[in-house]
């Protein structure tokens, strides 16, 4: 069975069983502060699971792009290593939200696995939750155990401890046992030499877990304790890649047609053969994975960066980048080729895919040469590393720098280390490593309380589109305590007028009031899993009162100009640039806003005019905002409005539109495009491949940016004696001083070689060593040229030079290369060690090296210690 009919049977059979079939959620989550990425099926689901909202029909069914790299759950480093993990996978599911329960759930998997799929129940054994002993004292999951019994002999009824068969959502939320279902794909011979019970949970290639049946029935509070929940939730879970390895009757994920034809393509590019090389075949598997979740990751919206979520994505194609450096011999991009295999492959469940297939492939080849040029840039610095060593085993801090500040991995530093007959010290690098993991761990440590309910309701309404005030009651209220904001609590009203952050625009600011005038103010408001939550620094004296909830007008009101101007941007780059423009990303501030879409050049001046002259032309024609709320997600799309991919809509959305510019979008917006009064790009550049980025502001930043630019005018008009062209003085200016750097330059050099005379008459003789060290007046080149011309006349010179330039200090230090090898000098050593005089520090070469400090006073000790290194 070929993997899109085993895909398409699991989801037509729930669909039988009254499930409602969904499609994939974005695998980068908008609402979620406690997770990344989708790293399971039920991750989308968890404002069903937490009470928070009310899915239209209780049973659903989907298959899941899921992303398992960081967290818990990270399973990256043990990708390509063996043959059954992976970062993005499939995960094949069916739910109930408080509808079926147990029987319902291991009867249906039963079915599906041996009657659809035709599984031979021999091959098949179980799991269930054996209880706990510990604070919980949970007692064994007999329920299940018995329901088992009706379709599988005992003696395949395995017990599973805690960490096997019980799964929780995470420190706090709803949790329970679980039933595993795993499946034993060895050779008859093996299963005769060992029994396959005792493989289960042994991390055996072949006995793996394909399905996890989990039995929502707990709650964790904060305090660790465990209750009931109201309603019973069934979360399952099935591995494709896996289910496709065990139907198609192959040995390894790998050898599904899930990955074949990526293998295949990679064979083709690299003229390597996978299965002949243990190495070669590791590297083939990390590539064909990871192009896969770098590919899914983009055509979501996430592109590779510095920071966060693009962070890890930029880590998992640097990894295959490496991998195909190290083993395969590639030293020029070639993965971003593999993305016509997979779209031909997954296209056609996943049409974003399809749609942003230019935009994955750009990508990809812009950021597999840049790590090209830092696997380069690392091999130069290794070289100087070896040269510089004095021991055959390089410091672990030195590695760490590698990686850290350049990107340079450990395991390749490592290879090549022992190529040159070198090691590091592992010890010392993970020490530096766990260091750097728990600063970042610990910045982002969130500690959070129960939620404190004072008030049942079942639904938050949000009325910020229609009113600025409102009379609220507290409904719940939880303390949160982190290292970076400190403590803070989290509030939630019955109703609310704060927009919380979402669609790249910022949450609302302001204040509650009670009765008394007391006054607590509203420093940000976010979106979790469906409930809008308020952050206040206090906790409102008279909390079961009703409160007077009010958002900061004038920021909303900025934020409104500058997220109607998005929209109008929008409009006016499809207009001028083409229909080929798609929005990449956003953020709508109060102070400005930024706009990141999809094109292949950079904007001339006649684009950027064209553009900014097109929304201001729509702001002077006062459109009215037109919106329709609440209806259906395809009427909308009916009448025109645009969706994004990488953006979750619900059945209903709300759609947005001024003039011709329609757009599906939850922020708040002007009434009238009037309101805005100008807007004014302030800057345009690239992002990655095939993304641009426009800054720009509106309103009052705009009328600030022209009062500043206009005060500026006149300042430096003021300056060129209030010249009648300023702009052409400032040009005679610029060519002026050029030519007067020119003069000084040449001046500079016929000073050097004017004293090399003087200095070659003052070198004295240091244990047959020329020395001179001296403080000149001369700029750094001037002082290397001379430094190389003595050097060309002596093969035992030793030289250090200080000078003082803008208030900076300089040292250079020059030795003779007969010198570096002879004496084991080093000039970079050197000038690194006499950098702590100026305050400062430097490197270079062992023959020649600079050093540059704050502190001139310093100079003369640091000469004074040069003749130190000849004694």
């Amino acid at each position: 069975m070929k993997s899109p009919d085993i895909r398409n049977t699991f989801l037509n059979f729930f669909e039988e069983k009254k499930h409602s079939i969904v499609p994939s959620a974005p695998m980068v989550l908008k609402d979620d502060p406690t997770l990344m990425f989708v790293n399971s099926g039920m991750a989308p689901f968890k404002e069903f699971f937490l009470g928070n909202a009310k899915p239209k029909n209780n049973r659903l069914a989907d298959s899941q792009k899921c992303l398992r790299v960081s967290g818990k759950q990270n399973d990256l480093e043990e990708v390509g290593i063996d043959t059954y993990h992976h970062t993005l996978f499939e995960m094949l599911g069916n739910w109930s939200f408080g509808d079926y329960f147990k029987k319902e759930a291991i009867a249906w998997a039963w079915e599906l696995l041996t009657d659809r799929f035709g599984i031979d129940k021999d091959m098949l054994y179980i799991t269930v939750f054996e209880g706990s002993d510990d604070a919980d004292n949970l007692k064994m999951d007999e329920e299940a155990y018995d329901i088992w019994k009706n379709y599988i002999s005992e003696d395949r009824i395995l017990m599973g401890n805690k960490d096997d068969n019980f799964w929780e959502m995470g420190d706090q939320g709803p949790c329970g046992p679980c039933s595993e279902i795993h499946v034993d794909i060895r050779s008859a011979d093996d299963k005769a030499k060992v029994d396959g019970k005792t493989l289960v949970n042994m991390d055996h290639p072949q006995v793996v877990e394909i399905w996890n049946l989990v039995f929502m029935q707990y709650n964790r509070k904060a305090n660790g304790s465990l209750e009931n929940l109201p309603n019973k939730h069934i979360d399952t879970g099935m591995g494709f890649e896996r289910l496709c390895m065990v139907l198609q009757g192959v040995q390894s994920n790998y050898d599904t047609d899930v990955f074949t034809p990526i293998i295949r393509e990679i064979e083709t590019i690299t003229d390597k053969n996978y299965g002949e090389n243990e190495k070669v075949d590791v590297a083939i598997r990390v590539i064909s994975d990871h192009v896969r979740a770098v590919a899914f990751s983009i055509a979501d919206g996430q592109l590779p960066s510095n920071t966060g979520a693009g962070y890890v994505i930029r880590r998992i194609l640097r990894r295959a980048v490496r991998y195909g450096f190290t083993f395969l011999d590639k030293k020029e991009p070639f993965i971003y080729r593999l993305v016509d295999v997979l779209v031909k492959k997954m296209g056609k469940a996943f049409p974003e895919l399809k749609v942003e297939r230019q935009l994955i492939e750009n990508v990809i080849r812009e950021e597999e040469t840049s790590f090209l040029r830092t696997l380069d840039q690392g091999l130069i610095l290794l070289d100087r590393i070896v040269e510089n060593a004095n021991t055959k085993e390089i410091s672990g801090a030195k590695v760490f720098e590698l990686k850290d500040t350049y990107g340079f991995p450990e395991d390749l530093t490592d290879l090549i280390l022992r190529e040159k007959g070198f090691t590091y010290n592992a010890e010392d690098f993970e020490k530096k490593l766990k260091e750097q993991q728990e600063r970042g761990k610990q910045a982002s440590e969130l500690k959070s309380d129960d939620w404190t309910v004072l008030i049942e309701d079942d639904e938050q309404e949000f009325i910020g589109y229609d009113a600025l005030e409102a009379q609220v009651k507290i409904t719940k209220y939880r303390k949160v305590i982190s290292k970076k904001d400190g403590e803070l609590y989290q509030l939630v009203f019955n109703m609310t007028p704060f927009y919380a952050e979402g669609g790249g625009q910022v949450g609302d600011k302001g204040y509650l009031e009670d009765a008394h005038g007391d006054v607590v103010y509203i420093i940000d408001t976010k979106r979790e899993n469906n409930v809008v939550i308020h952050f206040a620094k206090s906790l409102p004296k008279h909390i079961d009162e009703t409160f007077k909830a009010s958002v900061d007008a004038k920021q909303r009101t900025r934020t409104e100009c500058n997220h109607t101007a998005t929209h109008l941007l929008h409009q006016a780059l499809r207009e001028v640039l083409g229909i080929h423009v798609e929005q990449k990303g956003s953020a709508v501030h109060s102070k400005y806003l930024r706009f990141d879409f999809s094109h292949f050049s950079k904007l001339t001046v006649d684009e950027l005019r064209d553009v900014e002259n097109f929304v201001n032309s729509r702001i002077e024609g006062k459109l009215p905002l037109q919106e329709k709320r609440n209806i259906p997600m395809q009427q909308a799309i009916d009448d025109g409005a645009m969706a994004l991919f990488g953006e979750k809509y619900g059945d209903t959305v709300r759609a947005v539109r001024f003039g011709q510019s329609i757009e599906l979008c939850g922020g708040t917006h002007v009434k009238n495009t009037g309101d805005i009064w100008h807007f004014k790009i302030v800057s345009e550049g690239a992002v990655a491949s095939g993304i641009r980025r426009i800054e720009g502001i509106t309103s009052d930043a705009v009328k600030d940016f022209y009062f500043d630019n206009n005060r500026a005018y006149y300042e430096m008009k003021n300056l060129l004696n209030n010249a009648k062209e300023p702009v052409k003085a400032l040009q005679n200016l610029q060519d002026e001083t050029t030519n007067l750097k020119k003069q000084i330059d040449t001046l500079l050099k016929e000073k050097a070689k004017s004293i090399k005379g003087d200095l070659k008459n003052e070198l004295t003789d240091v244990n047959d060593i020329k020395f001179l060290a001296k403080k000149l007046d001369l700029d750094a080149a001037g002082i290397k040229d001379v430094c190389f011309e003595l050097g060309s006349q002596f093969d035992n010179l030793f030289l250090l030079f200080g000078a003082e330039n803008d208030g900076k200090a300089i040292l250079s230090c020059y030795i003779s290369k007969e010198l570096v090898a002879s004496k084991d000098l080093n000039a970079g050593t050197i000038v690194r060690e006499l950098g702590k005089h100026i305050q400062g520090g430097g490197g270079g070469q062992p023959f020649f090296a600079t050093a540059g400090g704050k502190n001139p006073q310093g100079i003369e000790e640091a000469l004074k210690a040069a003749e130190n290194y000849l004694k």
